[in-house]
């Protein structure tokens, strides 16, 4: 069975907050154990950044559904202004659904509602499929790289 054809996003609401966070937790623990990257690893955020976040009239928090299953989540900062980058920050899916290609459906979506121009975001250098899931995408290295620490690079990507 193709679940990537049951991909869809739901629009988080204030109420989902709590569970938004588990989850985000919860997908984010491994890399953040391997990297210990604790000032920049969404799996180190409370939960009143996420809700700081989206209370902002930009971002637009978004449950991967597969099969009314919530996989994972989206944040897409979109600023509605002309020739002004969208950001996906983060994505993630919950460690069980992981490697069905529903990251690149969900990324597909979120350009779908945003638009498909003028996109950007930025992962681990060091994590090879998350380079390739952006590549596949089209998106492109900008040639820009932040070190967090020793373990860490962030690669940051334009489409």
């Amino acid at each position: 069975m193709n679940l990537t054809n049951e991909v869809e996003l739901l629009r988080v609401t204030i109420d989902d907050v709590p569970k938004l966070h588990a989850m985000q937790i919860k997908s984010f623990k491994e890399l953040l154990e391997k990297y210990q990257d604790f000032d920049t690893n969404p799996g180190n955020e409370g939960v009143e950044k996420i809700e700081t976040r989206l209370k902002q009239d930009f971002t637009f928090y978004y449950f991967i559904c597969i099969g009314g299953q919530k996989a994972g989540a989206v944040r897409v900062v979109d600023p509605k202004e002309a020739k002004t980058n969208k950001r996906i920050s983060p994505i993630f899916i919950l460690p069980e659904f992981q490697g069905q290609g529903i990251a690149q459906k969900a990324i597909l979506l979120c350009e779908q509602i945003h638009g498909s121009n003028n996109w950007e975001l930025d992962t681990i250098l060091q994590e090879p499929k998350n380079c390739h899931l952006y590549e596949k995408l089209g998106y492109q290295k900008t040639g820009k790289t932040k070190a967090i620490n020793d373990k860490l690079t962030l690669v940051f990507y334009e489409k």
